[in-house]
């Protein structure tokens, strides 16, 4: 085992921590905000400590690490993350537990968006800022884990290979730091990008950094109580669901816009997934008297796996959006959920076979969507294991929840939820939940499981495989 290169990229990867750090200083000190400055100083140094020690460690250890060690380098990546971003939650002036703040670091990285602060317009602009940063920092991670990690070609079980990447050369050093580089500038033109727009719909400077970065990296967190507080015409309401759209869409979409002779040949998957859209939120909207742009936020928020939204929903629709979160988005993008793909893979493959038991000669058309790739019995394999993964991880939740003072169904309700990685909010019926009075079971069992749904249980199962066939 490699662990020297694990720990050589674990010092990179904390590098945008001690960045925002810095930038949390900065913004305290120009501000006059000095109630939280000395928990990101102190986070910051450590951060900086810890990378240059990983980097003392392993600068001369072989950089190549193989797909398991990717997976390790994963965890631990989210597990040390975690623990930078709750200092400043867990050494603030609100005298937050440590479960508690250990609770919102992994909500941010992972950009579920629970939280346990109940009252958001008291905090510290300095603390709500970390609230989005860590949102933007796990999205960032997990579109270069997706880029670089799991689009390994022997263990493609995310599919990755399905849809466009000009990426191909994923080991070598040299491969990861220039395809880290392209991500990031692509990532960070996207946050310029929405946050452009909020500023052009008219909202304060303030709601549009932290919009901008919750948006882009399909998080929860909100920069208020409720968003009816921050969108409040038809002009912010389209600005929001534009940008709530964009993690929606492969990370290489907007690059290859200018970038690209067969544009639409390349991301036919991200084009049938809009029009997924736009069908739901027209029938949602036909058989019921809602507004047709809050309609659309709410199937949007949903399939992006954000959640966040201005309105509230009652009714059975609350159960409908819960579903569109299983659905998520591209393959390639920051959104978490069963996939689109693999979806329509497995129902395809489904109806193909029916077909073929109805009508012996019928010549079943295995093409994924519009493109040349098709379906094969791999894709199919791999993708109903995602599929039983998801449930049994559902199950085992939603049995572990029940262990607390939560009913049956908003067990299941916030399980869908911490598997998709989508925060709570009115359009599933659950604004009214307060995650700071779970028992601490409860959070560490939702803690495991936000990270299960963003790198699969399949994954870990992988992993265990090999750790316990070398053993």
């Amino acid at each position: 085992m490699n662990f020297k290169g694990i720990i050589y990229y674990l010092g990179l990867f904390i590098v945008p921590i001690s960045f925002f750090s810095f930038l949390n200083i900065l913004y305290s000190s120009y501000f006059d905000y000095f109630l939280n400055t000395e928990s990101y100083i102190f986070t910051l140094s450590t951060s900086i400590i810890l990378s240059i020690f990983c980097y003392l460690v392993s600068k001369n250890s072989l950089k190549e690490i193989n797909f398991f060690e990717q997976l390790i380098l994963v965890v631990v990546v989210y597990f040390f993350s975690a623990i930078l971003l709750a200092i400043p939650f867990y050494f603030s002036i609100y005298q937050i537990t440590f479960i508690n703040a250990i609770f919102e670091a992994f909500s941010g990285i992972t950009g579920t968006g629970f939280t346990t602060f109940e009252n958001i317009k008291y905090l510290d602009p300095t603390l709500i800022i970390w609230r989005s940063s860590s949102q933007w920092i796990g999205g960032l991670y997990f579109i270069i884990f997706l880029i670089l990690f799991f689009s390994n070609s022997k263990f493609d079980f995310k599919l990755c290979s399905l849809v466009y990447s000009d990426d191909k050369s994923l080991n070598p050093e040299k491969s990861i730091k220039k395809i880290s580089l392209k991500v990031s500038i692509i990532y960070i033109f996207l946050t310029i990008f929405t946050f452009i727009l909020f500023e052009i719909s008219g909202l304060r400077l303030f709601n549009s950094l932290n919009l901008s970065m919750t948006t882009v990296s399909s998080g929860g967190f909100i920069p208020a109580n409720s968003l009816n507080s921050i969108i409040k015409d038809n002009l912010q309401k389209i600005t929001l669901i534009i940008s709530l759209t964009i993690p929606i869409l492969s990370i290489y979409f907007f690059y290859n816009v200018i970038n690209s002779r067969n544009f639409f040949k390349k991301h036919y998957e991200d084009f049938s997934i809009i029009l997924f859209g736009l069908i739901v939120s027209l029938v949602i909207f036909l058989t019921n008297n809602f507004a047709f742009l809050d309609v659309i936020i709410n199937v949007v928020s949903s399939i992006s796996n954000s959640g966040i939204s201005p309105t509230k929903i009652s009714g059975n629709l609350s159960l409908v959006f819960i579903f569109l979160t299983l659905i998520g988005g591209s393959i390639l993008s920051n959104t978490s959920g069963l996939k689109f793909l693999r979806l329509f893979i497995l129902l395809k493959s489904s109806f193909s076979e029916i077909f073929r038991i109805v009508k012996p000669n019928y010549v079943v058309n295995k093409n994924i969507l519009l493109s040349d790739n098709k379906i094969n019995n791999e894709i199919i394999k791999l993708s109903f294991y995602i599929f039983i993964c998801f449930f049994i991880s559902l199950f085992i939740l939603s049995s572990l929840l029940l262990f607390d003072n939560i009913t049956f169904e908003n067990a299941f309700k916030i399980s869908i939820l911490t598997l998709t990685n989508t925060t709570n909010s009115g359009i599933f019926g659950l604004e009214s939940l307060f995650f700071s009075n779970l028992l601490t079971f409860s959070k560490v069992s939702i803690i495991i499981f936000m990270i299960i749904g963003k790198i699969e249980l399949l994954s870990l199962l992988l992993l265990l495989k090999k750790i316990l066939t070398k053993n």
